[in-house]
């Protein structure tokens, strides 16, 4: 295991977050785990040792307050996005949503799509009932485990 900072990593990584607009990225080879993430949190490098510098390296930090997405989690109709990526309403731009506030929803039925690399990953819903919340909006940055719409 080698104890070296590996400073180009880090800047690619600042990139990545900055040409993505995600909040936080990691990556992780075992030996070598990067960690870069907006809103004042400390990118983390950790070997032997763990030095930390400021978010971005050289790239603006987001002044944006980051917002309750853990409390509404929770919910028991909340359904939650399974990977990072960015939330689309409809299937192509200017087309209908798949769904609004007060529609009533089948179980599997699509309710929108996350691209990740690439890749338009369809969000089913987990069961049937209303729409009452909409938590995101068309072409926006999700995380893992945030909460997307809540069905009742």
């Amino acid at each position: 295991m080698t104890n070296t900072f590996d400073a180009e990593m880090v800047r690619a990584l600042a990139v990545l977050l900055d040409e993505t607009n995600l909040t936080e990225i990691e990556y992780d080879t075992g030996s070598l785990r990067i960690r870069v993430a907006r809103q004042g949190m400390p990118v983390t490098v950790q070997h032997a040792v763990a030095p930390a510098m400021p978010a971005g390296i050289g790239h603006p930090v987001s002044q944006q307050a980051p917002t309750p997405h853990e409390d509404i989690a929770g919910h028991p109709g909340a359904v939650t996005s399974p990977m990072v990526g960015v939330s689309y309403m409809s299937a192509e731009p200017g087309g209908p949503k798949f769904i609004e506030v007060g529609a009533i929803v089948s179980e599997g039925q699509t309710l929108m799509l996350i691209e990740a690399m690439k890749t338009f990953n369809p969000i089913r819903a987990l069961r049937a009932g209303k729409v009452t919340r909409i938590l995101v909006t068309d072409g926006q940055p999700v995380e893992f485990g945030e909460a997307l719409v809540i069905i009742e």
